[in-house]
């Protein structure tokens, strides 16, 4: 199944920055993983913002939840999904 996952990323301006710094490194970790196993297809920046847009290919909605939660930014995010399905015009 696949779906488009829109990130905003939120980090609370009096986190200290030390602390920011290592919760992005974990998530870079994460996410790369992910991507390496084909479950997170695509990930792109949106300009001018602390925001992405994603394509995740996964068996189930809870499936994409998981790896969801599962992202040390999760907390300070907010996601939109929107699941997708091959269009009938496309070659």
């Amino acid at each position: 199944m696949l779906y488009m996952v829109e990130m905003n990323v939120n980090i609370p301006h009096d986190m200290p920055e030390e602390v920011a710094n290592e919760i992005k490194k974990t998530e870079k970790a994460y996410s790369q993983e992910l991507q390496r196993s084909g479950k997170w297809a695509y990930i792109w920046r949106v300009v001018g913002e602390y925001k992405n847009v994603s394509i995740f290919d996964v068996e189930s909605n809870e499936e994409l939840h998981t790896l969801l939660s599962g992202l040390p930014l999760f907390p300070y995010m907010d996601i939109k999904v929107t699941a997708l399905c091959r269009h009938p015009s496309a070659i």
